[in-house]
């Protein structure tokens, strides 16, 4: 039995099902069925007009944020898939506030869907700093499958864990049944 990081807080029928699929090599298969093809928001200024575009059109009047970009040094070890830095800096008698959003690296290749739930969630910090009822409604109300795109994130990290990059790996077995 594997130690499932991502899932944990899950009911265990819940985990049972999914150590169920990675014991029949079935995991990456699933995760594929459901998001086909990664994304090609691949650059910093990609990404910076991508989640722009989001807040434009959900939190018109949240305050502006400074610096989108992807970060390297972002892990999801260490529970943070992306960051959003609020800072106040004394400008003369004002104080002027400075938002960031960095999202993790290792969703470069990864489904739009799961890009989509984390800048929700970082968006959503504009407006709401803790992770309470108020947080997760303006979360789904952005985006109505954010639960369920949360646990699939989960799975597809799961799935990178354990058995490294998924749209390689189904690139490297379509090419293998190919020139059999």
């Amino acid at each position: 039995m594997q130690d499932l990081r991502y899932l944990r807080g899950y009911p265990e029928e819940v985990t049972t099902k999914v150590q169920g699929l990675i014991s029949r090599g079935t995991l990456g298969t699933f995760l594929l069925n459901k998001h086909p093809t990664p994304h090609e928001i691949r650059t910093n200024k990609a990404l910076h007009h991508y989640v722009t575009d989001l807040k434009r059109s959900w939190l018109r009047k949240a305050p502006p944020v400074s610096r989108i970009c992807y970060d390297d040094r972002i892990h999801a070890v260490n529970h943070a898939l992306g960051l959003h830095t609020f800072v106040s800096r004394v400008q003369g008698s004002r104080l002027k506030a400075k938002h960031e959003i960095r999202v993790a690296s290792v969703f470069k290749r990864a489904p739009l869907a799961f890009l989509r739930m984390i800048a929700v969630h970082e968006l959503a910090h504009l407006k709401e700093k803790e992770h309470n009822r108020a947080f997760y409604n303006l979360c789904t109300h952005m985006e109505p499958d954010y639960h369920q795109l949360e646990f699939e994130m989960r799975l597809y990290l799961t799935h990178l864990e354990l058995q490294g990059g998924l749209y390689e790996n189904a690139a490297a077995s379509s090419n293998k049944t190919t020139s059999s």
